[in-house]
């Protein structure tokens, strides 16, 4: 499956770049999520609990970052497993350009999902993965966008970017990769779907 979207970050460019790359700030910001530590080769090692209908399960994953370029880009390579609810692998490339109220992060990423989860329904698939991709982007806009006020660089109104990032992340994101995204960006961003 392939996925892309893209949101838009209220705060400068190396403000954002820091926060996707600080586990302590993505940790806050996936929700599930309760272990994300850098390791010695300069990757994450997560631990995320799911529940996606009436599959539930603790994913062990790792990311290694690639063609890092601060603070531009990165490409995440993620591979999780969840024991027999299934497994999650793949690759994303994110992308952050300055924009007019901020930040624009794109991402466009390959995944793979099998196991109890491949089989679950489409539409439980799709909804799980919508909230998990919105309150992502939610706590990392509200996280990044805070510090980003207390340092006085607030670039618009934080109520333009929730509407704005909403209507995006509905429009872009292709149903059935919803979830895919969320794990992907949650874990770089996951995290990752969309660090």
């Amino acid at each position: 499956m392939e996925l892309k979207g893209q949101q838009l970050i209220p705060a400068s460019q190396n403000r954002t770049w820091d926060a996707l790359n600080d586990p302590e700030v993505l940790k806050a910001c996936i929700a599930g999520c309760e272990t994300l530590e850098r390791t010695a080769d300069g990757g994450f090692a997560a631990t995320l609990a799911l529940r996606i209908g009436p599959v539930s399960a603790r994913f062990r994953g790792s990311l290694t970052l690639s063609d890092v370029q601060a603070p531009e880009r990165y490409t995440i390579h993620f591979d999780g497993q969840g024991g027999m609810a299934g497994f999650g692998k793949g690759s994303a490339e994110v992308k952050l350009a300055p924009s007019t109220g901020g930040t624009l992060l794109t991402y466009q990423a390959k995944a793979q999902v099998g196991g109890k989860l491949a089989q679950v329904g489409s539409r439980l698939v799709d909804a799980a993965a919508g909230k998990i991709t919105n309150d992502f982007f939610s706590a990392f806009c509200a996280r990044v966008g805070a510090d980003a006020l207390a340092a006085g660089e607030v670039l618009v109104p934080m109520a333009a970017i929730e509407s704005e990032s909403a209507a995006a992340s509905a429009a872009d994101l292709p149903a059935w990769a919803r979830w895919a995204g969320a794990a992907l960006v949650a874990a770089a961003v996951l995290v990752a779907l969309l660090r």
